[in-house]
């Protein structure tokens, strides 16, 4: 896995390991062994050769014992690996926005994690807590939670000073720009979540330089610059990029690249100081 980090201060890298260094990272076997798991569902398993799991969880830093909170969880792809990663004496949080009440304007059509919302099926799909509920059945992610909160004030209460590791949104930050979302009180709601050397993950679907959000419900798509000044204005400090999703050959004026390739995605790892 290639990254590329900015430079910080030895004193921060160092309360950095100090805080989150209660427990020895996974290795890369470990890893491997969880996303190798025989009772994996067919279509997580499917959704690894687009979402690189392996490279996905060492890049996080994931440790077991960890609390961690998985921010728009969708159907809980990523919540469950986190879960598998963190096991039984850890806890992760699957946080989904509350549904509209009936007859009351959609905020917009909910979408499946990391992509563009569908059509409405004939068959409506299981609702995220629906989804993340069926996915605790299973003993050995029994430890996730499913949370329905705003976006704005997504932690629950118990976790909401200090009370978590790891936060982690999954490709689908650009949509809170069509959404109306606040998303720097967000951002400022995870940064008083996360313990003092807590980690923030974000990855997303690349847009060009200079389109900061404003192709979010067009293109599906969000300038990586344009994220970093804003996860970096709640308080947090850049730490790393991960470059295991990226396609240079994307030229990432379409949602789907013409001709069909994988979309250029990025990963960006932050750290409470």
């Amino acid at each position: 896995m290639k990254l590329l980090t900015r430079a910080l201060p030895l004193a921060l890298i160092f309360s950095t390991i100090v805080a989150l260094g209660g427990c020895a990272s996974l290795s890369q076997d470990q890893i491997t062994q969880i996303v190798a798991s025989p009772d994996r569902s067919a279509a997580d398993k499917t959704n690894d050769v687009r979402r690189k799991p392996e490279q996905m969880l060492a890049f996080i830093g994931i440790k077991p014992g960890m609390v961690a909170l998985d921010l728009s969880a969708g159907g809980g792809y990523t919540t469950e690996l986190l879960a598998r990663a963190v096991g039984p004496n850890g806890r992760v949080y699957g946080q989904s926005a509350p549904r509209p009440a009936p007859g009351a304007p959609a905020r917009l059509p909910v979408a499946p994690e990391g992509g563009a919302a569908p059509a409405a099926p004939a068959t409506p799909r299981p609702t995220s807590p629906q989804a993340l509920e069926a996915r605790a059945k299973n003993p050995a992610v029994s430890h996730i939670v499913a949370v329905v909160r705003p976006f704005e004030a997504p932690v629950p209460s118990e976790l909401a000073a200090g009370g978590l590791d790891v936060v982690t949104l999954m490709f689908n930050y650009h949509d809170l720009g069509h959404m109306g979302v606040d998303r720097a009180r967000m951002n400022q709601a995870v940064f008083a979540a996360l313990k003092p050397g807590g980690i923030y993950v974000i990855a997303d679907h690349s847009g060009r330089p200079g389109t900061g959000i404003s192709e979010a419900g067009t293109l599906h798509r969000i300038e990586e610059a344009f994220l970093i000044k804003e996860i970096e204005a709640s308080g947090m400090k850049f730490l790393a990029q991960g470059n295991f999703l990226r396609n240079p050959a994307d030229p990432r004026d379409k949602n789907t690249p013409n001709p069909p390739m994988p979309k250029d995605e990025f990963v960006v790892k932050f750290v409470k100081p």
